[in-house]
């Protein structure tokens, strides 16, 4: 039977370019910016303060950051009270 894990991304900023290679055994990659010079890595969720402590102290890293997706509320759809658009005279109608 299939079983779903919980994952987490993490966004790795590097030096070099190089240290991608090595960034495959801590997770899947799956994005890497050449020129921005970072990589999307994701990794199990109950692994993740591990991976993190020792991809942090790989030389090319400079620093790791977790993504804030799994902590967003998914149920935030209404725009009007973010203050992002505004409602003009078209809209209620």
């Amino acid at each position: 039977m299939f079983k779903l894990t919980a994952r987490r991304a993490l966004v790795v900023y590097i030096n070099g370019n190089r240290v991608v290679r090595t960034l495959h055994h801590y997770g899947t990659v799956r994005y890497f910016s050449r020129r921005m010079h970072y990589v999307i890595l994701y990794v199990d969720q109950d692994q993740i303060d591990t991976v993190k402590n020792k991809i942090s102290h790989l030389r090319a890293v400079r620093r790791v950051e977790e993504s804030v997706r799994p902590d967003l509320d998914p149920t935030l759809t209404d725009l009007e009270m973010t203050g992002l658009y505004k409602l003009h005279d078209e809209d209620d109608k």
